[in-house]
C-alpha cells in the first residue's frame, strides 16, 4: 500500500478526531501574556493549562533579561554544535549552577527535553546492559528505551511504582548482565506529569543494598517545586546522593526553552562528547541561557515562590476533595480531576467549562488513559489566588451534577458549529 494512502485511512486514535476538535480541543490558541486570565477564542477566561509552576514567564525580571539578552546578542549567536563553534562561558556558567543547585559535580546544557531524553539513554545504555523502568515513564524514556533496543538491548518493565516489581526485575536483570557483562540501569520519574504521584525513590535507592545498578530520574515537574529548596524530588526525599543522573527541564518551573542532565564529572564529561541530539544540533542561543541564569537565581533566592505555589495547590485539591473529586494519588501540583464518562461528553463537559464559565484546563481522555475515564488536568502556579480556586472548585461541583445527570450525552464529539 503507497504510505499516503495508508495515512489517509488511519489517522491514529487522536488523529481521527482531528477534523472536528482541531484549535478548540485539540491544538486550542490562548493569547495574550503568559497568566491566569488569557484570551481564548476572543473571551478572557481563568487558565489552569500551562506549566508556569513558580510564575516565571512574566516575571519582570525575567522578561527584563530576556529582552536585554536578544537585543546584545541576537537569536542565533553562538552558531554551531558547542563541540565545534556553539561553546561559552555561559553555557559553562549556567551548567555550573545547575549541578551545583541539584547536588551533582557537573551537569550539560540540552537543546530540548524529550530529544535530550532519549539521547541520554541511547547514550548511557550499551547494547551488552539491561535497562528496568517504570511501566508509565514519559514517552520521551519510552522512545530512548526503543533506540536501545534497536541495537540489540534488552529492558524489562515493572508496573506503576511496584517496588515489589521492581526488585523482581532488577533480579531479571542482573541475570542477564552476569551473561553479557553488561550493567543495569534503573529509569523512572521524580513527578509522574499526567496523574502527580511521585516516583518512589527512596525505595528504589534502598535495593542497590542488594542490587548493582545506576540510576536514571527525569525530574521534569520535581524540578523547581519538590524539596526544600526546590532542587527536586531526589531532595525531596533526601536520596540526592543515591540518584546518580538527574534530568531537568527549563519548560516546566524555568518557564523557558532547554534542558539539562546533570551526574559526576566524568559521566557528563562522557555524554558531552557523545550524546548524539547535541553533537549534531545548534547550540541553546545565548538568549535563552541569560535567561535560563536569571531564571535559576530568582528559584533559588525567592523561596516564597515555591510556597505560593504551594498555597495554591492545597487549597485547590483540598477544596476538589472536599467536594467528592477523584485526584487520584497526586502528591505534586500537578492536579487531575477524574470522572466517568465516554468522549463526547467530555467534549460536551469541556465545551460548558470554556463557553459559560470561562475556564479553561486540558482535558485527556482515551488513549491516554483507559476508556469510560475522562481527566481533567489542572496546573496550579504561584500566579494563581485563592479567588481562583474557590471559583474553580465551585464550578467543577456544577459540571460534575450535570455530567451525572446526564446533561453532556451525546454521540458525536462537540461540534462548534
Amino acid at each position: 500500500m503507497d504510505i499516503f494512502d495508508r495515512i489517509s485511512e488511519n489517522m491514529g486514535p487522536l488523529g481521527q478526531y482531528g477534523k472536528d476538535a482541531h484549535g478548540y480541543f485539540s491544538f486550542p490558541k490562548l493569547e495574550g501574556e503568559i497568566a491566569p486570565r488569557m484570551k481564548f477564542r476572543g473571551k478572557e477566561v481563568l487558565n489552569w493549562s500551562l506549566n508556569n509552576y513558580l510564575g516565571l514567564a512574566n516575571h519582570p525580571e525575567v522578561r527584563k533579561t530576556d529582552a536585554e539578552a536578544a537585543k546584545e546578542w541576537g537569536l542565533g549567536y553562538p552558531m554551531g554544535a558547542r563541540m565545534m563553534s556553539g561553546h561559552t562561558s555561559k553555557h559553562e556558567e549556567l551548567e555550573s549552577a545547575l549541578a551545583d543547585f541539584v547536588g551533582k559535580e557537573d551537569s550539560y546544557l540540552l537543546n530540548f527535553g524529550y530529544q535530550g531524553m532519549v539521547s541520554i539513554i541511547d547514550t548511557l545504555a550499551h547494547r551488552n546492559d539491561v535497562i528496568v523502568y517504570d511501566s508509565e515513564c514519559h514517552a520521551c524514556i519510552m522512545d530512548g528505551i526503543f533506540l536501545h533496543k534497536a541495537k540489540g538491548g534488552k529492558s524489562f518493565v515493572f508496573p506503576h511504582n511496584d517496588i515489589e516489581k521492581c526488585e523482581k526485575m532488577l533480579s531479571m536483570a542482573t541475570k542477564r548482565t552476569n551473561e553479557s557483562g553488561g550493567g543495569i540501569l534503573v529509569i523512572t520519574e521524580g513527578v509522574f506529569g499526567m496523574a502527580g504521584d511521585l516516583g518512589h525513590l527512596d525505595k528504589i535507592s534502598a535495593l542497590k543494598d542488594k542490587f548493582d545498578f545506576r540510576l536514571l530520574v527525569d525530574d521534569a515537574h520535581g524540578f523547581g517545586t519538590m524539596g526544600t529548596t526546590g532542587a527536586g524530588a531526589a531532595e525531596h526525599y533526601g536520596v540526592t546522593d543515591k540518584v546518580d543522573v538527574i534530568f531537568g527541564t527549563f519548560a516546566k518551573s524555568m518557564a523557558g526553552i532547554g534542558a539539562f542532565v546533570a551526574s559526576r564529572e566524568h559521566v557528563i564529561h562522557h555524554l558531552r562528547y557523545n550524546l548524539r541530539s547535541q553533537i549534531f544540533a545548534k547550540s541553546l542561543p545565548m538568549p535563552m541561557v541569560i535567561g535560563a541564569l536569571k531564571r535559576l537565581e530568582l528559584l533559588k533566592s525567592h523561596p516564597e515562590l515555591k510556597d505560593k505555589l504551594w498555597t495554591v495547590v492545597k487549597a485547590l485539591q483540598k477544596g476538589l476533595r472536599a467536594q467528592g473529586f477523584n485526584l487520584g494519588v497526586t502528591e505534586s501540583p500537578v492536579t487531575p480531576v477524574f470522572l466517568n464518562g465516554t468522549i463526547p461528553e467530555a467534549t460536551n463537559l469541556i465545551m460548558d467549562l470554556r463557553e459559560n464559565y470561562n475556564l479553561f484546563c486540558s482535558i485527556v481522555v482515551y488513549p491516554v488513559i483507559p476508556k469510560g475515564q475522562i481527566m481533567l488536568r489542572l496546573i496550579p502556579t504561584a500566579v494563581h489566588s485563592l479567588e481562583d480556586v474557590e471559583f474553580t472548585v465551585k464550578a467543577f461541583s456544577e459540571i460534575k451534577e450535570k455530567l451525572a445527570a446526564g446533561k453532556y450525552q451525546g454521540d458525536k464529539i462537540a461540534s462548534l458549529s
